[in-house]
This record gives structure tokens, C-alpha cells and sequence, in this order.
């Protein structure tokens, strides 16, 4: 039991402290005063940097990131927005007479790394025989379209497709349009049926559309097409973001539509930290997801053009590093420097992916929305184009052998081959997948032959188009080529030569098929700001001017000559 007698002294005690943790208070409190005076006077001697909204030391939280416009050319350099060429059944019958192609401009690379071309693309009306090529080739997707899905086949009958024949067929349909074949009923049907259904598409292991998928079903196939899932491709992707970015632009009421598909994509694993491309494949040992870098020089920057459009960063995918160069009939072909035995990845110089990037995108960065056609604003990928064109000329002028080079089905075993400018380090070297030299499938490819002749207005392109401007069967389309060894036609039909022959003959008309986006906020960059998906899924927010990727030029690196 405690002493009553040493209440008092306890009492006294705390009185004590008290006074004392009061004391104290006043003199850190009184102290304060003074150092928060003294930092008041002293800080109104300094520069003060205020924050502007929008400006350097913004921290804009995420929520508000996607409302940031999308920073392209005319906004920076004050320069006209190009404008959405007519149909052409609406354009006026004086529309080409004033139309500038910078004749008069110097030839080669200006101080921004753009370049101008001594060739100018072909520009005009589509005379009869060009309506009728197209018609037919239009013929291909209005047979081989299936009902159900309103997915169009690859190849002829066979019910089974890729995402690259896919961006093939949208690009047959964009064209079919704009030359005013089908009218907008048509083509709202086949493309809301067609994003309706790649919105459903049961993706590769919750990621991105699986490599192949069969027609008439939608469902994930292999390439026996038969069930199952094999992987993706970052390359095939690429080429489906720029024709989704494409009608996305172009018809706006498409954009809910379009972003709802990408919005269930995961791109964790397409784009590197370093900015490569990378496809998905199966370990068949372990079932485990093996991811492989994808792409070599013409492909791989086409590709990351798609991503760019989209405001992904895929830096070095779109560099032409590590490159070497062939010195074929005197031009330097660039060629993919990465030595196939040691990247298991072949190099194959072929045409197709400069068209593509020529006539859809116009050789030009993916944030130029003011540039002139004639002026190509992805520098090297334009004059690196001109050196693929210029070789197969100058192959016909020696050797009398119309070249028009690129990849192309065939009839039959191996039923698909590689029919090069350069590859293996042989100059026209024709291979199959698995690099078997096939010399007799060396072909004048249709798609190559018309769009080389839409791009390069000159004597030897005018050759080409007699060669193959009537080469099609009036029911299923236009055929895949001619054989150079006199065998005649490519006796096949499919969705990717058809879809870039419509292409080129639209490009004739409006010339750089992609038209600059026209609204403010996109939901592809709002959706999912206030979740974490957008970081788990690496979604981008809109590029601005620090984000474009380079425009750059190369020097010609001189070889042995073949």
C-alpha cells in the first residue's frame, strides 16, 4: 500500500514538468518565427522559376495524361494540317491540274534529315483498265469474305487467315471505297462486322491475336489450321496498327470501335525496353512462352512505324542499324547486317516493305501531319527505297529481265517463297521458308510490278503495268505474277497481293493513304487512367515532341560488287 504523505511531492513534480514542456514550446515556437522570417527575406532575394501548366515542372498526375494532345508537325512548326483527299467520284475534274509535286525542289536530304527524291509518284485519275484491275481485284474479298465473321481468307478457298492478310483486306476495303466501287453502306458493314469480331478473338495466352486463326469460325488455329495457338507476330501487329490508325483517322465514327479492340491487348511483351520488336512462340518441350526478337531491315521499321502511330517508343526497331550494303548494277542495296547464323533470322531484301511504307504512310515520320507528298520525312527509308527501285531497273536494262521482286505464293509445293533482290549473300536468290534454292519460281510479282509503277513514275514502271495490268481471272481476282522463266502466271489467288494492288491504285489518286487524326482526346489514351491496367499492359500515353522517333540519313557503304 503506498505512503499518503508523498502526494504533495508528486503533485509538485508535475507541476514541474509542465512548466517546463511549456517553456520549451515557447522557445521552439519563438525560434520557428525567426526561421521562418529569416527564410521569407532570404527567398525574396532569390529567382523564383514558377510552374506553368503543361511546362517542364508539371508533375500532371496520370489521371489527367491522356487528355494531353497528341504533338505533331503542324502544331509545332505552324505549318497547314493536310487535308483528307474526295472519293474519287466526288473530286472535281480540275483536281490534279494544280496539284504541287515539287518539281523545281533540289534532289536529296534537306537539314531536317527529309528527303526529296529525283522520282515522283504517279498521280491522277484511274483510266478504264485501272478501274477494271480494280473491280476485279475488289472481286477477291467479295468472294473469299466469310459470312459469319467477315473475315476474308488468305488464300483463295483455303478458310484461314493471318493479322497481316486481315490489315490486307481493311486496306482493299478503305480503297474499294475511296474509288468508289462499293458505297458507305457497304463499307460500314464489312468493317463494323470485322472489328466486331476482332474484338472477340480469343487472344494468345490472354495477350495479343494469335498468329492464325480460321475464318469461318474466328477461332485460334495452327497452321494446319487446326485448333490450338501458336504465337504472335509483332511484325503482323505492326501492319495491323497502322491500317486500324488509318480507318481510325479517316472515319471517326470508327474510333470507339477500333480503340475497344487494343484496349483488350496486352503489349507488355511486343515492345522491348530498348524499343525491338518481339513475336511469341511455344516451347514444344515445356509449353512455356518463349519470346524472340522479330524483324530485319524493310520489315522491322515498317512494323514500328504501326507501334509509333499508336504512341509506343519502338526506337531502335525503327533504325536501319546494323545494316551493310551489296553493290548490285552499281546501286548499294542495303541488306540487314545481323549474320543469320548467329540470329537464326534471314535478311531478305524484297520490295513489298517500301511499298507498304511508300504508299501508305509515304515514306514519312509518323507525327508529320504537314509535309508535302514529294517530301519524304523519314529520310532514309525513302532514299533507301530508291536504291530498291533503282536496281531492278537497271537489272531489266542489262539483262533484259523484268524484275519486280518480292515474296509471293505459289501454286503447289513449297507453295510460298522468297523471291529476292539479295539474300544468303546472292544477289536474285529465290528461296523457299526453309532455304532451298527454287530459281524457277522467280517471278514478276503483281503487287510489286503496280506498286512500284504507283510510286516511281518513269519509262520502266510503264513496262511493268502492261505486264501485269490485265493479269487476272474476272471471277477471283488478280493473279499472283508471271514467271520470269516463261513458265506463265502465277496460277493463285490471295488477300495480300490483291489488298496492295488497291492500294497502289488509291494511292494514284490521294496519294499518302494515311490522313492525320482530327479530333482531341482519343479513349485509347483516357481508358483505365484511374486503374493500373494501363501500366500493366505498358498502354502509352500521347506522344509529344520528345517522344518522336529520329529522322535520320545514311551514307552509301560501298561492297563487292555482284
Amino acid at each position: 500500500m503506498s505512503n499518503p504523505e508523498n502526494k504533495p511531492d508528486r503533485l509538485n513534480l508535475g507541476r514541474g514538468i509542465i512548466i517546463f514542456l511549456v517553456s520549451i514550446s515557447i522557445l521552439i515556437g519563438a525560434t520557428w518565427s525567426v526561421a521562418s522570417f529569416a527564410r521569407i527575406l532570404f527567398l525574396s532575394h532569390e529567382e523564383i522559376n514558377p510552374i506553368i501548366a503543361g511546362g517542364d515542372l508539371d508533375d500532371l498526375p496520370a489521371l489527367m495524361r491522356g487528355n494531353i494532345s497528341t504533338v505533331t508537325t503542324s502544331m509545332v512548326r505552324g505549318e497547314p494540317v493536310r487535308v483528307k483527299p474526295p472519293r474519287m467520284c466526288e473530286m472535281s475534274p480540275t483536281y490534279f491540274d494544280n496539284l504541287d509535286k515539287g518539281l523545281k525542289q533540289p534532289v536529296g536530304y534537306t537539314r531536317r534529315n527529309e528527303y526529296v527524291s529525283p522520282y515522283r509518284a504517279r498521280r491522277g485519275f484511274l483510266n478504264e483498265r485501272e478501274m477494271q484491275a480494280a473491280r476485279v481485284a475488289w472481286l477477291y474479298f467479295e468472294t473469299y469474305t466469310q459470312e459469319e465473321t467477315g473475315l476474308a481468307n488468305a488464300v483463295g478457298n483455303y478458310p484461314s487467315t493471318t493479322m497481316w492478310d486481315t490489315a490486307s483486306y481493311i486496306a482493299a476495303t478503305v480503297a474499294a471505297y475511296e474509288l468508289c466501287i462499293i458505297e458507305k453502306p457497304e463499307l460500314d458493314q464489312r468493317l463494323f462486322q470485322l472489328l466486331a469480331t476482332m474484338k472477340t478473338l480469343d487472344l494468345f495466352r490472354k495477350e495479343l491475336p494469335n498468329k492464325v486463326y480460321h475464318t469461318r469460325t474466328a477461332a485460334k488455329v495452327d497452321y494446319a489450321n487446326k485448333p490450338g495457338e501458336i504465337g504472335f507476330s509483332g511484325l503482323d501487329l505492326g501492319r495491323m496498327l497502322i491500317w486500324l490508325r488509318i480507318i481510325k483517322n479517316r472515319y471517326p465514327y470508327l474510333g470507339n470501335s477500333v480503340d475497344a479492340i487494343l484496349l483488350k491487348w496486352d503489349f507488355r511483351n511486343v515492345i522491348g525496353e530498348q524499343g525491338l520488336i518481339y513475336g511469341a512462340r511455344i516451347n514444344s518441350e515445356t509449353n512455356e512462352t518463349i519470346y524472340d526478337q522479330e524483324g530485319r531491315l524493310g520489315y522491322e521499321e515498317y512494323a514500328a512505324k504501326g507501334y509509333a502511330l499508336w504512341g509506343f517508343k519502338p526506337i531502335l526497331a525503327h533504325r536501319a542499324e546494323p545494316f551493310l550494303t551489296a553493290s548490285i548494277y552499281g546501286i548499294q542495296v542495303p541488306y540487314d547486317g545481323r549474320d543469320p547464323r548467329i540470329f537464326h533470322s534471314q535478311n531478305y531484301v524484297v520490295t513489298e516493305s517500301y511499298l507498304q511504307d511508300g504508299l501508305e504512310l509515304g515514306f514519312d515520320m509518323v507525327h508529320d501531319d504537314s509535309s508535302p507528298d514529294w517530301l519524304r520525312s523519314d529520310g532514309w527509308r525513302g532514299e533507301f527505297a530508291d536504291r530498291i527501285y533503282n536496281v531492278q531497273e537497271n537489272r531489266w536494262r542489262q539483262t533484259g529481265f523484268m524484275t519486280a521482286r518480292s515474296e509471293h505464293n505459289v501454286k503447289g509445293a513449297p507453295y510460298f517463297t522468297y523471291d529476292t533482290i539479295f539474300s544468303d549473300g546472292y544477289p536474285w536468290n529465290t528461296v523457299t521458308p526453309r532455304g532451298d534454292y527454287v530459281p524457277d519460281h522467280a517471278a514478276i510479282s503483281s503487287k510489286a510490278a503496280l506498286g512500284m509503277w504507283a510510286l516511281w513514275d518513269t519509262d520502266y514502271t510503264n513496262i511493268l503495268y502492261e505486264a501485269i495490268i490485265e493479269l487476272y481471272n474476272p471471277e477471283k481476282g488478280m493473279f499472283e505474277g508471271l514467271y520470269e522463266r516463261g513458265q506463265g502466271r502465277v496460277e493463285i489467288f490471295t488477300a495480300n497481293n490483291n489488298g496492295i494492288i488497291l492500294t497502289a491504285l488509291l494511292h494514284k489518286v490521294q496519294g499518302k493513304i494515311l490522313t492525320p487524326y482530327t479530333g482531341d482526346a482519343e479513349v485509347w489514351y483516357t481508358a483505365f487512367r484511374d486503374q493500373n491496367i494501363r501500366e500493366r499492359r505498358h498502354y502509352p500515353d500521347p506522344p509529344q515532341e520528345d517522344d518522336w522517333l529520329p529522322a535520320l540519313r545514311h551514307s552509301i557503304q560501298n561492297k563487292e560488287d555482284f
